[in-house]
């Protein structure tokens, strides 16, 4: 999710304690430090966003990856229970605190889950990228609730305690809402497709809409067709065919594309033959903005295939190009 989406989830979960956890509920310096607490541990695990200042690269081939991790959940807990003990001169009730710490930082990882950039959860045991394709990234009944719940919480028109667990029953139940449509959305595109093919896979991607679904068929014979679902009409706007060009290859060697096709399974090669060599042009064909595929991996080389430029991140074609500007052009 957004960071500002784990900002009020944090701040929720703050307010579910003051409800629920009559220790919490007693005392205004516990219910203080929780509220530091959770909110830490709600945005704890996208501290990687730092990463960034190593390079685009970098940035991409981990984010989400280790610090979302079974281990990184422990360390971020243990890590904000020991600084609030340490602030407060260990004067708090640690396995409370500790533990509403931790139930933050799980519902960070958990909730990453179910969009489509996915995280590496299940690391040590895999470092498969696990992305649900259920929620969209910021989603305006998720955000709007908990701002609406925090409200009515810090003005004092409501009891948390009748007011956070409603919110979460009903969060519970939109989550599972929204798992089933999205498996029944994928299941009924064999039916909604005049042009499906046995062989044929399909993926379907939630957008800030609830009845818009950008859809992905990844076609037996090979390339991608994307399109969309808006109230279970399917339109078909693309078709992607990925080169069989020699220099796709060979980019592969190089630790930047090596970095985008770590991050994606939906990558599609496209190659540009120049006076000084070639641009090797890689997209992700689920995000398609403006008939542009503005998350892409390129690398430029000559004619000895030596790199002599790459980019990797979202950009507009007018920005790549920017900032790709080199004296061979």
């Amino acid at each position: 999710m957004d960071t500002g989406t784990h900002l009020v989830m944090g701040i929720g979960l703050a307010g579910l304690a003051a409800a629920i956890d009559p220790l919490v509920a007693a005392d205004q310096s516990i219910q203080t430090a929780v509220l530091f607490g959770t909110v830490a541990g709600s945005l704890a695990p996208d501290l990687d966003s730092l990463l960034r200042l190593k390079g685009n690269a970098v940035y991409i081939r981990n984010h989400r990856g280790i610090s979302h991790s079974l281990p990184a959940i422990a360390i971020w807990t243990v890590l904000i229970t020991v600084i609030l003990q340490l602030f407060y001169g260990g004067n708090l009730p640690w396995l409370h605190i500790g533990s509403w710490v931790l139930l933050a930082v799980c519902v960070h990882v958990f909730t990453d889950l179910f969009n489509t950039y996915g995280t590496q959860a299940m690391r040590p045991f895999t470092d498969k990228w696990i992305s649900w394709n259920i929620i969209h990234i910021f989603d305006p009944i998720i955000f709007t609730t908990h701002v609406i719940a925090i409200l009515l919480w810090a003005g004092g028109f409501v009891n948390p305690a009748f007011i956070f667990p409603l919110m979460y029953l009903f969060l519970a139940v939109y989550f599972v809402w929204r798992t089933i449509t999205a498996r029944s959305t994928v299941q009924k595109m064999k039916t909604l497709d005049s042009e499906y093919e046995e062989g044929d896979v399909y993926i379907a991607i939630p957008t800030i809409s609830l009845s818009i679904w950008n859809v992905v068929k990844q076609a037996k014979n090979g390339g991608f067709v994307i399109g969309n679902l808006r109230n279970s009409k399917l339109k078909w706007l693309d078709r992607v065919q990925c080169s069989d060009h020699p220099s796709v290859a060979k980019s592969k060697n190089d630790p930047a594309i090596r970095s985008f096709l770590y991050f994606t399974s939906f990558a599609c090669a496209d190659v540009r033959e120049h006076h000084w060599g070639y641009e090797v042009r890689w997209c992700d064909v689920r995000y398609r903005h403006r008939k542009q595929y503005p998350f892409v991996g390129v690398l430029l080389m000559n004619k000895n295939d030596e790199t002599i430029g790459s980019y990797v991140g979202w950009l507009s074609d007018e920005r790549l190009m920017k900032r790709l500007r080199m004296d061979t052009y």
